[in-house]
């Protein structure tokens, strides 16, 4: 194929994936719209009709932004293209007279920064305006310039050695570079988990152990009965930015930590607590995060494949603007492609994720007893973060990693 017809291409997937996606956020909202009047039998115990109305709000108004950032995202992508500012920039780098592997790295932090600019706007719409407008906003204008700068850092000091790493493999590693590079970048990947929660997360939150009490005793008589070993139990100062909640497992090997969001211990009861850190301990008993981990590892074996066998072709570079093959080039191409060439792929790895959280709730139910607690968890976590209680099918079908409420809770009244 020449560089017209490859740019014909990616232009067809970019549109097909963006008319699809705007497709079904336009369905939702109708769909949100059309069971507005009257709060779901299912929940009419536990949520009163104003929060009802008031979650309904929330999902339009999440919806509408959604529509609205697709639509820039695409627009800026067609823009990158048909400006030819990818192959601008590739020749400012070149002119610096850098080494090659600078230039790369030049390029790539060069154009993570525009793309950082441009979002900017919209991330600070979504912050002081829509979640503001709902109660939900905790942040400041200070503490959100310091994530981002402190954000921008974090990138630097770890996309350098990254890409350092993969253009000395694409350069020195022979024929099979990529599979070299595939195994470092895994390598890579594991060290980065591994000092995440010592030193990655500490530099935007506050993590303090669990204090000594009722609730820790609770959580420690849990992790013993289901066999979990943990380097510790810590609260985290999420409310400093967002009233929202949440818990997670973090961490690999003996630096595997659990994670309460301050504002979740304030929210649910000590044996609903529980009932969510058992859920979350199910996905680490289950191996659900090797599981996830393996199967991002067999796309990353088949990009580096796709890398490879691009990467002196140049009707590829041309439909991109840039002038040369460079390693740079290929990683920031496929980089652009992998949305618009596997968006349908989204469906299956959602379901595999959903089924993930079935069992996890399942492993709460019946190896922690908790079922009941966990279901109320549920409905209040879907109360206080006005959670969509009518999504779409299709939409959910797509979009979502977790089950609807709806169908979280059928599933554990099902089993008792």
């Amino acid at each position: 194929m020449n560089a017209t017809t490859i740019r014909t291409l990616f232009f067809a997937f970019l549109l097909l994936e963006t008319c699809y996606e705007l497709y079904l956020t336009l369905l939702n909202i109708r769909h949100v719209r059309q069971h507005a009047k009257e709060v779901p039998p299912l929940f009419q115990k536990a949520i009163d009709e104003d929060t009802y109305r008031k979650a309904v709000s929330y999902t339009i108004d999440k919806n509408r932004f959604a529509l609205v950032y697709q639509l820039l995202s695409t627009g800026f992508v067609i823009l990158l293209l048909t400006s030819g500012l990818l192959g601008i920039l590739d020749q400012w780098v070149q002119s610096t007279g850098w080494h090659l592997y600078l230039q790369g790295i030049l390029f790539v932090l060069l154009l993570s920064l525009l793309l950082r600019i441009v979002s900017l706007p919209l991330s600070l719409y979504q912050q002081f305006v829509l979640e503001e407008r709902y109660g939900f906003n905790r942040m400041t204008g200070k503490l959100f310039l310091s994530d981002l700068g402190k954000g921008l850092v974090v990138q630097l000091i770890l996309m350098t050695p990254l890409l350092l790493g993969l253009f000395w493999f694409m350069d020195e590693a022979g024929r099979y570079w990529w599979i070299w590079a595939f195994l470092f970048v895994t390598l890579f990947q594991l060290v980065v988990t591994l000092l995440y929660p010592l030193v990655i997360a500490p530099l935007f939150n506050k993590f303090t152990p669990l204090p000594e009490g009722s609730l820790k005793e609770k959580v420690l008589a849990l992790a013993e009965k289901l066999g979990f070993r943990t380097r510790g139990i810590y609260m985290m100062d999420g409310s400093k930015r967002s009233r929202h909640s949440n818990a997670y497992f973090t961490g690999l090997g003996k630096v595997k930590r659990i994670v309460l969001f301050d504002t979740l211990t304030q929210s649910l009861s000590e044996e609903e607590t529980c009932a969510v850190l058992a859920h979350e301990l199910g996905h680490e008993k289950q191996k659900h995060i090797l599981k996830m981990f393996f199967l991002s590892s067999v796309f990353l074996f088949l990009g580096f494949l796709i890398v490879d066998s691009l990467l002196l072709y140049e009707p590829l570079y041309r439909a991109f603007s840039f002038g040369r093959p460079s390693y740079h080039g290929i990683l920031t191409i496929i980089s652009l492609c992998a949305g618009p060439f596997t968006f349908f792929l989204n469906p299956l790895i959602n379901g595999l994720s959903r089924r993930f959280e079935y069992q996890a709730d399942r492993f709460a139910a019946e190896q922690a007893g908790l079922g009941e607690a966990l279901a109320s968890a549920l409905l209040t976590l879907g109360k206080e973060n006005l959670t969509n209680l009518t999504p779409h099918p299709w939409y959910s079908f797509y979009h979502y990693a977790h089950p609807t409420l709806g169908e979280r809770l059928d599933a554990l009244r099902k089993l008792g």
